[in-house]
């Protein structure tokens, strides 16, 4: 056994166990079943040319030495990135820690309490801290969410706004040069038109439907803004407001002098800047505006027996639901960071956070002193951490600093920008005057003590903060870590069973891809610093660009979409763009099958184009014949086809290069949803079925976990005609020759997290990567196989065979008053998350169980589902107090002094034998959802205030 290779301890099934597997499926050999699954017209003919394959030893070595390559140098440069300090009972207990990092998207309400509490938490301290009445559990980052604040404001118009077709959103220029570069982006679809300018001198009128601001402002002044929110009101516009967060426990939250969304990002609340992210961006409202505030929101609830319980509420995966009409696209939060972000509220509390607010602005009324004894001019006349200097020469202020291994931001000539952060001291004052002092050729100027600041009254906040009680108990290490440890304990994640939920692809994500996370040479890096300081994470995205573009056949790639969803976004305005490079701006129209991904139409109409969708047949494969007349219909004005391969309901479509050679026929571009390119890697790719774009999600196929929702990254794959419009960044240049605007804050979006799969490619290399894939398809097609003689599998392929993932039909029981969520429920007691519930089809599971699993873990699943086919079968017809009705079963159900209940305890909580090895007890009952939505409360209030009478 060759125990340096990581395709070992990568892959689930043992040798002996594949030969089982195979004879349970009915083949004679893993060839076989490949040649039946894959149609032979796209297969590969050659193996992918990547590097030699390192074990897990070289990798490390190999990483450490890319991590030398960046210098670590002091950052002053601000923008909305701070150095931060990580509390280490933070870093070592979640961020470090499977049971936090590998868990799914709290869906699953009953084992998923610990982060829900969690995120809840993170609510609550945005809503409070920016005195807004309702937030989400995260958003991509900063860019990101103002552009959903527009959009919902847009979306959102009066009557009379409407009416007229007010479409100008005023864009202060004072807002981060990032922010403004994504509006741009997603304006542009929806005809919105940004006035950019200055707050002080804009002259409203009707034609305007909202505004954002920066505060304090990207320059560091803090304005007093009450004036114009007072104009803008008087005429119906709506009040966007980016806001730094830690200064809002010292300045007056935007909630309170007339804001109608606070965004931002929660970064600087114990983050690292990782090269620009993955970092949680925050969004804040009125509570009017719950049923179209964007992302994910975390609800108060009760359980059956009327127990507190946390849900996620309203609108969640409304992109599933509405898809075309639908508001937004999102689908990944930034969950792990958001929780981060959380627990940095939990751990400092009020005080702390102010304490730490009070700190950067003391050292920063420090240094504006010392520049003023220095001579020299600084234009901010109310901070909190940026200071704005005028200089005789601001190229030498940068040669000296650099030499010192310090990092300013040079908006100009003579301007020099620094802002002080959460790391810094008196000695970094003193190095920071020592420079100014050397370029001017005056003496340093030096301080014994820190010079306090005064915020003028008009601008200091005076309401309280955080005042719930779960920020006052955990100051101590020895009660964080503990309170970490009970909410982790309520949480099913992959560190206790098989998460095979279809179409997101919970694989292993094995410890050494995870390590370097933690290493300050990798998250301690401004996204905004010379390239030549970075020179090991271009290393990688170089490598990991080219491994990208190997693997799909493509030309070239994109690392700036944050998530899948941003992917799909990116792609079809790359499409745009090179249809109007054409002269072609007419051209509209975006083809959908019915059985694609959820988020494909929603994507489509953000990106300005009209959705048509076609049929599938009654195989669950697209209608070629309808497809072919559409996109005839349509020939003129056609955009693109939207397609996910294999398909979303587990089938390689044989007729896959007819359906892309038709949309080319007709002008069109086909973008191909790389949702389940984890059976495809190695053995076929998008460029060879026909696909002109793809994205892909890292944080499925290639191994970046999921962190409870987040984070994601959807890169984009694109053929030689369509890389010049890869997607910039106003600071540091990236994409193409002739790039469309940004697509996220940051210039390589999440790049701290891409080391994991640039690692995942490494250490597979050619051989590794597609035995994985093929080892998931064998996964999927052995669960079939076992569950088919008992439960009716919804679609095939022409052969029989699913692909890596297969839909399990469980309507029929609906005579018998049984759902497809009570299932999914009882699984619970089994020690298992459900797989994706009805989607894509309403009362079914996809199942997906990954290259990772072994036959065991595959054998126990099956077992638990086998079981609870026959506990369905001895149900009678309406049976309401069956273990599937009352599932799933808590400790305290079955600890009860009574038991009133026609099945045994035994059957309800250890039903096979195995489950006593490793009982994984749900904290709540099943939650009432219903009850939650007409009681909202999105923050850490006590139940009791909101029971119905």
């Amino acid at each position: 056994m060759k125990t340096d290779s990581f395709v070992l301890r990568h892959n689930g099934p043992r040798d002996k166990e594949v030969l089982e597997m195979i004879k349970t499926i009915g083949v004679s050999s893993i060839d076989e079943l490949i040649d039946k699954t894959i149609p032979s017209d796209i297969r590969l003919k050659n193996n992918l040319n990547l590097p030699k394959a390192m074990s897990e030893y070289e990798y490390m070595s190999h990483i450490q030495m890319l991590a030398g390559k960046n210098k670590l140098f002091k950052n002053y440069i601000g923008l909305g990135y701070h150095p931060t300090i990580l509390p280490g009972v933070i870093q070592r207990n979640i961020l470090e820690n499977p049971g936090w990092y590998t868990a799914y998207t709290p869906y699953q309400a009953e084992i998923a309490q610990g982060r829900l509490e969690a995120l809840l938490n993170y609510q609550t301290m945005i809503s409070e801290l920016t005195g807004m009445e309702l937030a989400n559990a995260s958003l991509l980052d900063e860019g990101t969410a103002a552009s959903e604040a527009m959009t919902m404001l847009f979306n959102t118009r009066s009557k009379n706004q409407l009416k007229i077709n007010a479409v100008k959103f005023f864009v202060s220029e004072e807002v981060l040069p990032q922010t403004i570069d994504v509006l741009k982006t997603r304006s542009i679809p929806f005809g919105i038109e940004l006035i950019i300018g200055n707050h002080q001198n804009l002259e409203f009128n009707d034609a305007f439907f909202g505004a954002i601001l920066q505060y304090p402002a990207k320059n560091g002044q803090v304005y007093d803004y009450s004036s114009f929110v007072k104009k803008a009101k008087e005429l119906e516009i709506r009040i966007a407001v980016a806001a730094d967060l830690l200064s809002l426990s010292l300045l007056t939250p935007p909630g309170e002098w007339g804001a109608d969304v606070v965004v931002g990002t929660t970064q600087r609340f114990g983050i690292p800047m990782g090269y620009g992210g993955p970092h949680a961006g925050y969004f804040a409202t009125k509570e009017e505006y719950k049923r179209t505030l964007p992302g994910r929101i975390i609800g108060v609830t009760q359980d059956k027996d009327g127990n507190r319980a946390l849900r996620m509420a309203l609108q969640t995966r409304e992109q599933h639901i509405k898809r075309e009409k639908a508001t937004s696209n999102i689908c990944t939060a930034q969950v792990l960071l958001a929780v981060m972000a959380g627990m940095y509220g939990v751990y400092h509390g009020p005080k702390g956070i102010t304490y730490i607010a009070n700190k950067i602005q003391n050292l920063t009324s420090t240094l504006n002193q010392g520049i003023l004894k220095l001579g020299l001019k600084q234009l901010n006349n109310v901070f909190f951490d940026t200071l704005i200097v005028e200089v005789s020469n601001a190229s030498e202020v940068r040669e000296i600093a650099e030499n010192k291994e310090i990092n300013f931001y040079y908006p100009t000539k003579n301007l020099v920008s620094i802002s002080i952060n959460e790391t810094s001291n008196l000695d970094d004052i003193h190095d920071i005057l020592s420079i100014l002092a050397e370029v001017e050729g005056k003496n340093t100027v030096v301080f014994d003590t820190v010079v306090e600041n005064s915020i003028p009254s008009n601008l200091k906040r005076t309401s309280t903060f955080m005042t719930n009680e779960v920020f006052e108990k955990y100051h101590s290490e020895t009660e964080m870590m503990r309170y970490i440890k009970k909410l982790e304990r309520k949480d099913l994640s992959l560190n206790h069973s098989m998460i095979s939920l279809g179409s997101c692809t919970m694989k292993l994500n094995a410890a050494t891809e995870m390590l370097p996370l933690s290493w300050p040479q990798w998250g301690v890096m401004h996204p905004f610093v010379p390239i030549e300081q970075a020179q090991g994470y271009q290393e990688v995205f170089k490598g990991l660009e080219a491994a990208l573009n190997e693997i799909t056949g493509f030309a070239a790639t994109s690392l700036q979409p944050n998530s899948g969803a941003q992917g799909e976004y990116a792609g079809l305005m790359v499409i745009k763009a090179h249809h109007e490079s054409k002269g072609n701006h007419h051209r509209n129209i975006c083809l959908i099958p019915s059985s694609a991904h959820g988020t494909n139409p929603a994507s489509a109409v953000m990106a300005g184009m009209k959705v048509i969708v076609t049929k599938s047949t009654d195989k669950g494969n697209i209608d070629v014949d309808d497809l072919r007349e559409k996109a005839e219909l349509h020939k003129d004005n056609l955009a693109c086809l939207m397609v996910t391969y294999p398909s979303t309901h587990g089938v390689f479509e044989s007729t896959i290069k007819e359906i892309t050679e038709l949309i080319h026929e007709r002008g069109g571009q086909v973008y191909m949803d790389g949702a389940n390119m984890n059976a495809q890697v190695g053995l076929t790719n998008p460029a060879t079925i026909g696909a002109d774009v793809c994205h892909l999600n890292l944080h499925k196929t290639f191994a970046i976990p999921h962190g409870g929702g987040g984070p994601g990254v959807g890169p984009i794959c694109v053929a030689k005609h369509l890389a010049p419009f890869l997607p910039s960044n106003p600071i540091i240049p990236t994409g193409g020759a002739t790039p469309i605007t940004a697509i996220s804050s940051a210039p390589w979006g999440s790049s701290l997290v891409l080391l994991i799969s640039y690692s995942y490619i490494k250490m597979l290399g050619t051989n590794g990567l597609k035995e994985a894939t093929i080892y998931a398809i064998l996964n999927a097609n052995y669960i079939k196989a076992r569950l088919e003689k008992h439960y009716k599998i919804l679609y095939a392929g022409e052969n029989g065979f699913a692909a890596h993932e297969m839909i399990v039909d469980f309507r029929e029981f609906k005579a018998k008053g049984v759902e497809v969520t009570d299932v999914a429920k009882r699984l619970m007691d089994y020690g298992y998350h459900a797989p994706t519930v009805s989607f894509p089809v309403a009362g079914t599971l996809m199942i997906e169980p990954t290259e990772s699993e072994n036959k065991v873990e595959l054998d126990r699943f099956c077992d638990a589902l086998i079981s609870i086919k026959s506990e369905i079968d001895a149900m009678a017809d309406g049976d309401i107090n069956s273990p599937l009705k009352n599932a799933p079963h808590t400790q305290e159900m079955i600890t009860a002094n009574d038991w009133e209940y026609p099945y045994s305890r035994q059957q309800a909580a250890f039903p096979l034998p195995y489950i006593k090895e490793n009982k994984f007890w749900p904290s709540v009952r099943r939650v009432d959802d219903a009850y939650g939505d007409r009681n909202l409360i999105c923050s850490c209030n006590p139940i009791e205030d909101y029971m119905e009478n």
